[in-house]
Order: structure tokens, then C-alpha cells, then sequence
């Protein structure tokens, strides 16, 4: 067993964690109660969840739960990498039960996650973007170790956006040196906006 005080990530073994993660359903948000396993999937797995009132997590053991979004939820959970156990059920829920637990919960659930997936499983990785007013900055190597090039909005292909908008997107993208993208999660294409000056 190993002790949560003064660890090293560095000398963690693969076999001090779970194969499955366990992780609770409390209301709407998705907690991993074990700060090991919390700080495991975040600096060893491709920096997944956020750990409780730590807003730039360290590449390195912290000793809060970690919250992982419905959108992070769902994706490691079809890969089993996770358990969602629903305390208000009292039961563990399938891959499918919590995909239309979430659909209910947050806005274009389905579309964001075709997209989230489709970049997860392409090795690039997701954070939440509010911040830039968009869904997903994205990286290729991960927040702390590099700025993201990338901020991505999930547009349906029926979706009306104006010129401003999108002049008002490109200008954000362009003051915080990131590529501002368009995603369709119909067809799983991108769309690059290029600023220049005429």
C-alpha cells in the first residue's frame, strides 16, 4: 500500500493503482475521492480532471479529490479506465446510462463528446476553454508544459454563427496566440480561421 504523504510520482509502479479507477456520482459532478489516484490520471494519463481548489495543478502529487467533467467522465469510462458509482441509485452505471444521465445535464453533451473523442483518441488532449469563450483548448503535449495552439468551439452544421462572432472569436484566439478552429461533430471536421492584415 502506498502512503498518500511525500510520494513521487516519478516512483509510482502501475500496480499501486486499480486497473479501474472508482470514482462517485454526487449530483451532477463526477468526484475521484482518492488523491493518488486523482493525481495519477492527471500527470501519468493524459491530464484528466481537476483537483479540488487547486487552479494550476503542478505536475505532481496533490492531496485533493479530483472533479472530472461529464465530457472526461464519459470518455474514461468507455474505456474503462474508470467506475461511476451513482450515490443517489446506489448502484455502479454503464457506459450508456451515464451518457444519458449527462445529455440531460449539460448542453450539447452528445456533440461536444463526438469531438472530445475523436481528438482524445487522435493523442491530442482537451481542457475545458470558458476562459477563452470557447469548449476545448487543446494541446499536443499538455497544459504546464506548453501553451495551447488551439482553442475549439463544437458548431452543429445547421448552426448559424454571424460575422461578428466570428471576427469577436478570431480577435480573442489572436490576443492569446492560439488558432481558433470550428468543429462539425457530424462529419468530425475541422475548420481553421487564419487572421491576417490586408
Amino acid at each position: 500500500m502506498v502512503k498518500e504523504n511525500a510520494i513521487s510520482l516519478d516512483e509510482l509502479k502501475e500496480e499501486d493503482i486499480p486497473e479501474v479507477i472508482p470514482a462517485k456520482l454526487i449530483n451532477s459532478r463526477v468526484i475521484i475521492f482518492n488523491p493518488l489516484y486523482g493525481s495519477y490520471l492527471y500527470v501519468k494519463k493524459g491530464f484528466f480532471g481537476s483537483p479540488l481548489g487547486i487552479n494550476k495543478p503542478r505536475l505532481e502529487y496533490y492531496s485533493k479529490p479530483t472533479e472530472l467533467s461529464l465530457i472526461e467522465a464519459q470518455y474514461l469510462l468507455e474505456s474503462r479506465r474508470i467506475s461511476i458509482f451513482n450515490v443517489e441509485l446506489d448502484k455502479d452505471l454503464t457506459p450508456e446510462e451515464f451518457f444519458e444521465f449527462a445529455k440531460k445535464k449539460h448542453n450539447m453533451f452528445e456533440d461536444k463528446y463526438k469531438i472530445y473523442k475523436d481528438l482524445r483518441d487522435k493523442g491530442y488532449i482537451c481542457r475545458p476553454a470558458l476562459k477563452f469563450g470557447a469548449d476545448f483548448a487543446v494541446y499536443k503535449k499538455g497544459p504546464g508544459l506548453e501553451h495551447s495552439p488551439f482553442i475549439i468551439q463544437v458548431l452543429r452544421s445547421d448552426s448559424n454563427i454571424s460575422a461578428m462572432e466570428l471576427v469577436r472569436a478570431g480577435r480573442l484566439a489572436t490576443s492569446v496566440r492560439k488558432r481558433f478552429i470550428i468543429a462539425n461533430p457530424q462529419t468530425k471536421t475541422y475548420y481553421i480561421l487564419k487572421w491576417f492584415k490586408p
